[in-house]
């Protein structure tokens, strides 16, 4: 492509569209619009490095769309075109990506499956979205070697597996590489998708319940990654991204990979698991601009790292109690935890679950670039959202609704407080092969109940209250909202997590205590810990009705001796509590 035929931001933002969308940095919302956009914007800049492999292993714009056409010319000698599924298994990686965008550049549906998913769920999706091939990791292989009529590509190198010699394995049988198939650009252009056409099917791990395919169009995803890209931050090519979350997350798949790219940066992966013991020299060495995490990570490094000194007896503690120096000592511990991460960040995106109160309290005071995203799979998933900027925060709220969105509360109450329902370009386009949940959670007028409960302030400000599911009625009659509960918990010394349940006409709190922080806390033994846990819960829960109304307090209390069970997005499955046979299976263990 010459220089002339430069695919420009501004050339894009002068794109005329029939629905009246303003265009940012594409020309279409299709896959193939967003290839063509970054290879020609940024052909030479390094899109994906992996932590610690070599520069060798880097790779370029111009390089990810000729191995994904390459990619996609493959498929389609397979027999793979438009309507096929294709699933892909495995941790974040560039081979990750290459091959979703060859699937989805020929009109084919990819179907990201979290690599956390045990083998049932993994042959259920499978079978439930008729995948003809999979694209899976040597370690996740034997989650579907079972898989019938499926077709399986080598997600490590990018290799077609026609089959598995004797003596072989998956790791090392031979096949036939993909990114070295020859371009044949006729096939490839007959092939291109439209932007209504099915990009991706979703399968959700929610806390209610049973899995559902999401149907994303190639409009939802891109549309909502390419409106956000100069909205909450500023960003620049070439600014770095560290990326610790799966990329089968639509939260880290549409704001973590495909609004960077829309900008030209360097997504960085780590490689393997996000542990302190690499992550910490990892932040030391890329030094991110711009980091996505869920709530969990900047949880626990306040309450490793930050509470303690806070809440302790020592000098800081008393200088940030008092309302005279409180806010420059919030705001040096902000510099050092900055520092922490590199230096350089401007942006931390928080989403896929709700933060804690008293850990978003401390970032805001101490001027940490957080930012905070409201929205789900069926969303794409930004509904509403806040820059990292301080005075784009707000504790409490997760920011403005995005521009493209109307957004309405249903059946609100005399508090304000009613079912956020949603309808804009991100909205997905329903749940594969059921009409019937379909049309349960859309109105009649177009708007997709999200099933969370909200509150808009006068600035237009979203605020998340609970879910409708786990909304639990009061004796008379009243919302009680046991997230709300759960965080008063939470903030509580020695408390891990809760977890606040209806339970025989009153209100159940199980809660997991951190007992060798106790025991080293009390200079007690962990056996005598676990005593003084059980009667701790008492004075917890005197203490946390003392702060509720008579219709919602604590009824019981429960020591959660094991953690909780959660989503691959760290939200507790609430459905699976109270276990009501959990005593008897610690007690066989």
């Amino acid at each position: 492509m010459g220089k002339k035929d430069k695919i420009t931001e501004k050339k894009c933002r002068r794109v005329k569209r029939p629905d009246g969308l303003r265009m940012k940095t594409v020309m279409g919302y299709t896959f193939r619009d967003f290839m063509d956009a970054i290879s020609s914007r940024y052909p030479k800049r390094i899109c994906y490095r992996v932590f610690r492999t070599g520069e060798e292993n880097d790779i370029n714009y111009s390089q990810l769309v000729w191995y994904s056409e390459s990619s996609a010319s493959y498929l389609l000698s397979m027999g793979i075109g438009k309507g096929d599924k294709v699933a892909i298994i495995g941790e974040s990686s560039p081979e990750w990506m290459i091959i979703y965008l060859a699937v989805v550049s020929i009109g084919a549906i990819a179907v990201p499956v979290l690599p956390d998913f045990s083998s049932r769920d993994m042959l259920a999706i499978l079978k439930d979205s008729g995948a003809k091939c999979a694209a899976v990791n040597t370690k996740h292989y034997q989650k579907i070697e079972s898989a019938e009529g499926v077709a399986t590509i080598r997600l490590d190198d990018l290799v077609h597996i026609p089959s598995i010699p004797d003596g072989a394995s998956f790791a090392t049988a031979p096949g036939f590489p993909l990114r070295t198939e020859k371009i044949r650009r006729k096939e490839l252009d007959a092939s291109k998708p439209s932007e209504n056409d099915t990009a991706s099917i979703i399968y959700t791990s929610g806390t209610t319940g049973a899995s559902k395919g999401v149907e994303l169009s190639h409009m939802n995803i891109l549309r909502t990654a390419d409106l956000a890209t100069d909205v909450y931050v500023r960003l620049s090519p070439g600014e770095k991204v560290l990326s610790i979350l799966p990329m089968a997350h639509v939260y880290e798949f549409t704001i973590g990979q495909i609004l960077p790219m829309m900008k030209g940066m360097e997504i960085n992966f780590l490689g393997r698991q996000p542990a302190v013991s690499i992550l910490l020299p990892a932040l030391a060495e890329i030094r991110p601009h711009v980091m996505l995490s869920v709530p969990l990570l900047i949880e626990k490094v306040y309450r490793s790292a930050v509470a303690p000194v806070l809440k302790g007896e020592g000098r800081i503690s008393k200088l940030a109690k008092n309302p005279l120096t409180k806010g420059f000592v919030m705001r040096t511990i902000g510099k050092k935890l900055k520092k922490t991460f590199g230096h350089r960040l401007k942006f931390f995106g928080i989403g896929g679950a709700p933060l804690d109160a008293e850990v978003e309290s401390f970032l805001h005071a101490a001027h940490f670039p957080y930012a905070i995203g409201y929205g789900l799979t069926e969303t794409s998933p930004l509904v509403a959202g806040c820059g990292s900027k301080h005075s784009d925060q707000k504790p409490g709220f997760i920011g403005k609704i995005v521009s493209d969105d109307s957004v309405i509360l249903v059946n609100k109450n005399n508090e304000g407080v009613g079912e956020i329902a949603v309808k804009g370009p991100n909205v997905m386009k329903g749940y594969y092969n059921r009409p019937d949940l379909t049309s349960e959670v859309f109105t009649e007028d177009g708007y997709f109940l999200t099933g969370d409960l909200g509150y808009i302030d006068r600035r237009g400000r979203l605020a998340i209250r609970g879910r409708v599911k786990t909304m639990i009625l009061g004796p008379g009659g009243e919302n009680i909202y046991p997230e709300m509960i759960e965080t008063l918990i939470n903030n509580l010394d020695f408390v891990e997590e809760s977890l606040v349940v209806p339970d025989n006409g009153g209100l159940l709190a199980l809660i997991k205590i951190d007992i060798n922080v106790m025991a080293d806390k009390m200079r007690i033994s962990i056996q005598e810990a676990h005593k003084e846990a059980e009667k701790y819960l008492a004075s917890i829960r005197k203490d946390v009705n003392s702060q509720l109304a008579a219709f919602s307090k604590i009824s019981s209390v429960k020591l959660q001796e094991k953690p909780f069970e959660r989503t691959p997005t760290q939200k507790i499955k609430r459905f699976l509590y109270p276990k009501k046979e959990e005593d008897k299976d610690d007690k066989k263990g």
